[in-house]
Formats: C-alpha cells, sequence, structure tokens
C-alpha cells in the first residue's frame, strides 16, 4: 500500500548520506506542476496513513534512522530532519491546490519545520537548497494571495490567537518565517565574516532578496528594518557574493532608502547597481533606472541625454523631461501637466505623489528666481552699494497668485502695453500688471486683462494641485513660509527681512556682484552641503559627547556591508 512512500524515503536518506542537497531538492516539491507520481503517492499516503495516526512517524523514523558512525564527507539524518519529513509527507496526503486558503496554512508550516531542520550545525546544510524552493514556493502563493481581498480576509479569520492579536498580515508571518532561515545563515560559523563565505553563509544574500521581494511586491518594505539591521552588525561583505546577488541586494536596499525618503542613500545603492549590472541584461537595468533617475531627481540632478538616450531608458525621456524642464522654468501649470501625462505609470511605480510633493520646492526655487530677475530686470540693482539684493514678498505673492489663475484654468488675454520707459518706474509696472492679472474680471472691466477667466468659473482644485491649499491665494505670508523653507533646506541663499517683508540675498559681493548666482546657489550641490552639515554636526556631538553612537562615513548605507573596518 506505501510502497511508493518507502521507495521516496529511501531515495532521500540517499541523498542525505551524500549530502546532496540539489537532487533533495529536486525531489522535494510542492507545487501542482509535479509528475503524476507525487499524487499517486499523495493516494497510498490518504490510505495508508490517517490523520493522528502515528503510523506515518514510525515509517519515517524507520527508513530515516540516525546513524552514529558516519564517513568523513557524509551525512545522516537527524531528529529535526524526520519532523521536517514528517511534515512533508503530511502536506502531500493533505494538500488540496484548490482551496488556497488551507494550502497557505499547510506550507507555511512546511517552511517552518524546513527552517528548524537548517539550524542543524552539522547537517543542516543539505536542506539550503530547499529551503530556498520551499521559501519562493511560499513567497509566490502570498504574493498572489495579496491580489484577493476575500481570500485574506479568511485566512485572517484562521489566525490563531497569538497572531491575529498582533495582527500581523499574511506577508508579515511570511517575511518572518523566510527570514528566521535568513538569520540561520546569518549566524552561521561555517566561515568568518569577512573571509568567503561558507557552508549555510553562502545563501545569505539569496534569502535576504527573496525577502525583499516578497516585502516590496505586498508593499510592505518597512518590515525590513530588522534585517538590515542585522546585516550592518554581523553580515558578510556583499563584495564576496555573485554579481546577480549583489545588485538584486543593492536594488531592493536602494529601494528602500527611497521609500524612507532617504534619496542620497537610494542613489548611491542604485548608482552602484546600475554599475555592476552588466549592460545586456537591459530588463534588469531598466528596473534599476526606474528609481535611479527620480532619486536623482529628488536631489535636484537631472539626467542627461546620454543617460536617456540609452537602450534601456526608452520613453523615459517622454517622461521625465517635462517635469524636469518645467521645475528649471518654475511652471507650476507645466509641472502638473507634465505629472499628469505620465500619471498612471508614476503611480504604479510609487513615484506620483512623491513628486507632487517633493519636487514642489524646486519649483517654488525657480519661480522666486524669476521673479526675482523680472522685478530687477533694467535696473542698477543694489550691488554699487552695501544694500543687499532683495526679493519683495509682495512681488512672489504677485507672481504666484497669477499662477494660482492659471492653475484654476484662466486664460492668458492681452496685457496693456507699459507706457512708462523709465527703469526706476519698471518694478512698479511689472507688480501693477501682475496685480491685474489676478484682480481683473473681462466682465467688470473693459480693458484688456492678462487673464480671461473659463467660462465656467474657476476651476475646482484638489489641496494638492494649488501654489498653497487647493484654490487659495498665495499672499505674502504663505510665501514668507515657503521662502523661510526654502533658505532652510539650503535652496535659497540669504536671510528673511520681516519687517520689509523681502529675501535679502547673500554673498553677491562674492559671486563679482552676480546676485542671482549667490542667492539661487546650484540646488544639487546645496542638498549635498545640507548632508555634508548634518553629519559634521552628528560628528561634534559624538565628540562634545552628547551622542554616544559615533556617525559612519557619510557615503554609508545601513544593510550595506562593504569591506572590513
Amino acid at each position: 500500500m506505501s510502497n511508493l512512500v518507502v521507495q521516496f524515503l529511501a531515495s532521500i536518506r540517499v541523498f542525505v548520506r551524500d549530502q546532496n542537497g540539489d537532487e533533495l531538492r529536486n525531489w522535494l516539491l510542492v507545487e501542482n506542476d509535479v509528475a503524476n507520481i507525487y499524487f499517486e503517492m499523495s493516494s497510498q499516503l490518504q490510505s495508508g496513513f490517517p490523520p493522528n495516526s502515528p503510523a506515518l512517524e514510525h515509517l519515517v523514523d524507520k527508513c530515516l534512522p540516525e546513524e552514529d558512525d558516519v564517513p568523513e564527507g557524509k551525512g545522516s539524518p537527524w531528529p529535526g530532519f524526520n519532523s521536517f519529513m514528517r511534515e512533508y509527507l503530511e502536506y502531500w496526503r493533505d494538500v488540496n491546490f484548490e482551496d488556497v486558503v488551507r494550502l497557505h496554512s499547510r506550507l507555511s508550516d512546511l517552511v517552518i519545520s524546513c527552517a528548524n531542520a537548517l539550524t542543524n550545525p552539522t547537517y543542516g546544510t543539505v536542506l539550503l537548497q530547499t529551503s530556498m524552493s520551499l521559501s519562493e514556493s511560499l513567497s509566490k502563493l502570498v504574493m498572489g494571495l495579496t491580489r484577493q481581498p476575500h481570500l485574506m480576509a479568511q485566512i485572517q479569520g484562521d489566525m490563531t490567537e497569538e497572531d491575529a492579536g498582533e495582527k500581523r498580515t499574511i506577508v508579515e508571518l511570511a517575511a518572518d518565517i523566510i527570514q528566521k532561515i535568513f538569520t540561520s545563515c546569518l549566524t552561521d560559523r561555517s566561515s568568518t565574516r569577512w573571509s568567503q563565505p561558507k557552508g549555510k553563509k553562502v545563501a545569505v544574500y539569496l534569502f535576504a532578496n527573496l525577502t525583499l521581494r516578497l516585502l516590496f511586491a505586498c508593499d510592505k518594505s518597512r518590515l525590513a528594518v530588522q534585517m538590515f539591521t542585522n546585516l550592518s552588525t554581523s553580515g558578510p561583505a556583499l563584495s564576496l557574493y555573485p554579481a546577480s546577488q549583489r545588485v538584486t541586494f543593492l536594488y531592493y536596499l536602494g529601494r528602500f532608502n527611497f521609500d524612507q525618503g532617504h534619496y542620497l542613500r537610494a542613489h548611491m545603492c542604485l548608482e552602484e547597481a546600475y554599475r555592476q549590472c552588466l549592460s545586456r541584461f537591459q530588463k534588469h537595468r531598466r528596473q534599476i533606472l526606474t528609481y535611479w533617475i527620480p532619486a536623482n531627481l529628488l536631489l535636484a540632478r537631472f539626467p542627461s541625454m546620454a543617460l536617456l538616450q540609452r537602450p534601456e531608458a526608452a520613453g523615459f525621456a517622454e517622461i521625465f523631461l517635462p517635469i524636469c524642464t518645467a521645475i528649471r522654468a518654475g511652471n507650476f501649470v507645466a509641472f502638473h501637466q507634465a505629472l499628469a501625462l505620465s500619471r498612471d505609470w508614476l503611480w504604479e511605480k510609487g513615484l506620483y505623489l512623491t513628486f507632487l510633493y517633493r519636487l514642489k520646492p524646486l519649483v517654488w526655487r525657480s519661480l522666486g528666481r524669476k521673479t526675482f530677475l523680472i522685478t530687477r530686470q533694467g535696473s542698477a540693482g543694489d550691488n554699487a552699494s552695501n544694500r543687499a539684493p532683495q526679493l519683495s514678498f509682495e512681488d512672489l505673492a504677485t507672481t504666484a497668485g497669477y499662477t494660482q489663475k492659471l492653475l484654476e484654468g484662466y486664460v492668458p488675454g492681452s496685457p496693456p502695453a507699459p507706457r512708462a520707459t523709465n527703469n526706476h518706474h519698471h518694478h512698479n509696472k511689472i507688480n501693477s500688471i501682475f496685480l491685474k492679472a489676478v484682480t481683473n474680471s473681462a466682465a467688470s472691466e473693459p480693458a484688456p486683462s492678462l487673464l480671461v477667466p473659463p467660462p465656467g468659473g474657476p476651476r475646482r482644485l484638489m489641496p494638492s494641485e494649488g501654489l498653497i491649499f487647493g484654490n487659495r491665494t498665495p499672499d505674502a505670508e504663505n510665501v514668507e513660509s515657503v521662502v523661510a523653507g526654502l533658505v532652510n533646506s539650503g535652496l535659497l541663499n540669504g536671510f528673511i527681512a520681516r519687517q520689509q517683508k523681502r529675501f535679502a540675498v547673500e554673498g553677491a559681493k562674492k559671486k563679482g556682484g552676480n546676485a542671482v548666482a549667490a542667492g539661487w546657489p546650484n540646488p544639487h550641490e546645496s542638498i549635498l552641503e545640507r548632508f555634508r552639515e548634518a553629519h559634521q554636526e552628528a560628528l561634534d556631538a559624538c565628540d562634545s559627547g552628547e551622542s554616544a553612537e559615533p556617525p559612519g562615513e557619510m557615503d554609508d548605507v545601513p544593510g550595506w556591508v562593504r569591506n572590513p573596518p
């Protein structure tokens, strides 16, 4: 009745004795695309070994006896392995691939049993390939279940009180199981931390990458924090592992830092992943570029045409260049149009909201720069005096108000021709024109207007679509807050004169009188300078005893283990 089961266990014993992990993985299959003999064995298990009967456990122990005298280079079954094999046979006895809820439960238990057997310090390594195979199957099943909410709800309802009380999802449970295997590999003592990996340590980054793939596919990347912490503390150097594992890990580490708002760290990881990924792997390089380019955009560093013309970047120019152009021009209308043009793609990649909120300061910076140039055009300025060049908040509020009206659907009309040519009055003329653009109505004033309201009235804006909040018209106080944020982030160089309601540029004389270059420094360099200052402050705090934890080098990325210290 159980001939197939006995033959199966006899073959498994040979693989264990020969320490043949590859064959063990090839035989210990769990998915439904297997040879018919597995289903025949399943029938024998159902008829010969009913649930709650000790017969199956006795058969496993009989066919897989633990041996005392094991020749060098050979292996032997051990109690944890026999428990796993009993769980494996019970899995095939009870499996119903149509009932995915129960399938998830049985497969999870099987992977846990395999993880426990893997911890054996003497022979556990033979299960390394099997652990990876089973973990991949569990990961695939969980990712499929997350797309079926009704099944997710059913599984959550069937959880034990302990798991349900912690409100843990099936993604978290699966990640915990796989991370247990990762920890077993990380703590293996077959090789030291900085030597060539041996034993279970060869699979450290394989299981790290599998865990990360699961977490990112299910939008749970935040759960990877502990794994990155463990790697930073005791993980082997990433450079000791094959290129495929290095590139995959750096990609996910970059994605993690991107999600956490650490764009400089994301850039460093993704840049290195792209550099190490061979050019023939265009699909992988494209996936890296999908987040490397945005990480740099958020650091105010725009992609070059040379990069956008590479095969793996096909179509990216149409997505990113309009955004870059709008930022450079300080054009909020073009900025929102560029985001709307690629909204579906940006939303799918998780970039839309990040771009919408995080890139606005760069657009504001350019709008302020343009306003400064307009209001100072044709005047001698303050370069010849000791007075710092200034940007009036009223002027910036005027240009911002004009932009706000455009966002609301107003259409540019024919501006009145300025009659004054005296440069001394140029500033007032510009301000007057923009004020008319904000306040004039074609119906109430017969004179030509800069803006004509839309036929159905102003468009109702979402809170995120307006310059400040929805349809709220920017005023001097709003503008002052925006400018203060830009100064604090290093995107503007100067100080706020609150009584005068102006932004005063610093360092114009050092720039040869170029107030624009002094007040609006290169944004990418300014952002990097802020990182340098923050790092130096951390060093100073450590030296003064205010902080017990010394910071690493500025280019250190938690989780990325490089060379030995």
